[in-house]
């Protein structure tokens, strides 16, 4: 992953080129999410961007995150716990594998996978012209959740 300070002039250098004018509480929202190291859900970057600026309303992160969405600037996740969550749109392709015990999200790559899809796509007829691939899982040793590494109870 790109350091921090390389995420946030991406971002700003994408604002520029898609003509989303930063205003101050729009670079607010853009620097948390850009400094963010998980994918957050609007309530989460309200919270954490509100630290800085007490007057920033709900209203208006749900407002910035639907313009910077439709703009292209950020992805849109939904990671099966009734949650829209968010990230900066990835520069480099990158899979989700999300742990269903704590809704922890790892990112990863796989060369191994990209080449299988390609070549299941071709298998049936397709050309893959893009995919989104979550991955969904419980750890592998018990962390006090009361279920083994097979998934059965313990």
């Amino acid at each position: 992953m790109p350091p921090r300070n390389a995420k946030l002039s991406t971002f700003e250098r994408l604002c520029a080129e898609k003509g989303v004018r930063l205003t101050g509480k729009r670079r607010l929202i853009g620097e948390v999410l850009a400094l963010a190291e998980d994918h957050p859900d609007i309530e989460e970057l309200h919270r954490r961007a509100s630290q800085r600026d007490a007057q920033l309303s709900l209203a208006t992160v749900y407002r910035t995150v639907r313009l910077f969405e439709e703009g292209g600037l950020i992805a849109r996740h939904d990671f099966g716990d009734g949650r829209a969550r968010y990230e900066l749109e990835p520069r480099d392709h990158h899979d989700h594998l999300i742990d269903t015990t704590t809704g922890a999200v790892v990112e990863f790559e796989s060369e191994e996978i990209e080449r299988l899809q390609v070549e299941v796509a071709r298998r049936m007829g397709y050309r893959l012209v893009g995919h989104r691939l979550e991955l969904y899982g419980v750890p592998l040793k018990s962390g006090g959740s009361g279920r083994g590494g097979d998934g059965s109870s313990t």
